[in-house]
């Protein structure tokens, strides 16, 4: 059985930054033997792709509307996944999830994670 938690959203003012982590608890899961991936969710939409992440670090994905703002990055010794956001817009607003990447190989398809975390709120005001 494998546990996500994520932790440092918040409310922040428009340019401004927060830094998610998400810590992965497991006794049998090897968390550097997996790719991970951010996903977010906002009020009454789907729940969408952010970035991926290889299982060495050396790989990064992003949605388009986060290049060059977001930047996720992994600690395998912590089992943990991070996501740096910087300035941040009122649009990135949502519930940010991370999960497992468990199977194939398209790195922003939402069936291709599994193990999702409760979710971190990132509010953005304008």
């Amino acid at each position: 059985q494998v546990q996500l938690v994520e932790s440092g959203g918040g409310l922040v003012q428009a340019g401004g930054s927060l830094r998610l982590s998400c810590a992965a608890y497991g006794r049998t899961f090897s968390f550097s033997s997996y790719a991970m991936g951010w996903f977010r969710q906002a009020p009454g939409k789907e729940r969408v792709f952010v970035a991926h992440i290889s299982w060495s670090g050396a790989t990064t994905y992003y949605t388009d509307s986060v290049k060059g703002r977001f930047t996720i990055s992994r600690d395998n010794a912590k089992n943990t996944v991070f996501l740096q956001m910087n300035s941040l817009k009122p649009e990135d607003t949502a519930v940010y999830y991370c999960a497992v990447k468990a199977r194939g190989s398209t790195y922003y398809l939402r069936d291709e994670y599994d193990y999702w975390g409760q979710g971190t709120q990132v509010t953005v005001s304008s």
